[in-house]
């Protein structure tokens, strides 16, 4: 996950040259420049999406309003399969817990560079932070266990690190199993960094960004049967981001219909 997001990171700043000039920009401007958004996340520790509201306060600033609904990874999180049942699924050998988490909070955002022409970039920093929620559930793995003389009979278990054995595994149990034994732990969260803007039409966004992250919980989250589980999950990320100006004036002008339709020729 790191060495992707290291990639991601290397080729974004270089096509930042390939954008920096263009033809001019003769589109007809929106001033009120609120804007709504979707993200895909990649970060070290996990990945996510995001859904975002920028409320215009001037000329460069913003308030932001958004959601974020990811997954943690543990760095120990490997795939193995059962040697000796080569039709069984792949499982991560030793995990305790899936987790998902959930992500609401305030934040601004400040136009440092804005577009000159069509093939320029606005360059934004960007600052969030607010109350996050873990939620996770007991993963359940379907163990062979010998029925004399020659059978064998599938259980579903949860994992402990005392008995099981990958060639005591068949496969994952089903998802279902264990939705009963969700338990939450709430927390809080910061994340910022930078929001580099390069769309060719005015009112739609095109947008990488990059920056840093932090989650803390009162306690460690059992993702893993090992004592390295973590309660801060601290992380780079970048994004790629894809949404809408909305001028509150005449909202009607910018919608996704109106945004995205071909116009009719003369």
């Amino acid at each position: 996950m790191k060495k992707l997001l290291i990639i991601a990171v290397v080729l974004l700043f270089g096509a930042i040259p390939l954008f920096a000039q263009g033809e001019l920009d003769e589109q007809q401007k929106v001033f009120f420049r609120n804007e709504r958004s979707f993200a895909l996340l990649l970060n070290s520790d996990g990945y996510g999406i995001n859904y975002r509201e920028a409320k215009r306060i001037n000329y460069l600033n913003k308030r932001l309003l958004e959601i974020d609904m990811g997954i943690f990874k543990h760095p120990k999180e490997y795939k193995v399969s059962n040697p000796y049942a080569q039709s069984a699924s792949s499982f991560v050998f030793g995990k305790l817990n899936s987790n998902i988490y959930l992500r609401g909070g305030i934040g601004h955002q400040h136009e440092m560079f804005k577009k000159a022409d069509l093939g320029g970039i606005a360059v934004r920093y960007f600052y969030s932070g607010g109350p996050v929620i873990s939620l996770y559930k007991p993963i359940y793995y379907k163990v062979l266990y010998l029925v004399p003389p020659d059978a064998y009979q599938l259980r579903p278990e949860k994992f402990d690190l005392t008995i099981h054995q990958p060639q005591d595994i068949y496969s994952r149990a089903p998802f279902t199993k264990g939705l009963d034994e969700i338990k939450a732990l709430p927390g809080l969260y910061a994340k910022g960094g930078f929001n580099f803007e390069y769309s060719k039409q005015d009112k739609v966004i095109h947008a990488i960004e990059i920056g840093t992250q932090i989650s803390a919980f009162p306690k460690k989250i059992p993702i893993m049967a090992s004592p390295d589980n973590k309660a801060i999950y601290f992380s780079l990320f970048v994004s790629y981001r894809l949404g809408i100006i909305v001028d509150p004036l005449h909202p009607e002008e910018t919608t996704l219909k109106n945004l995205f339709r071909r116009k009719k020729s003369l």
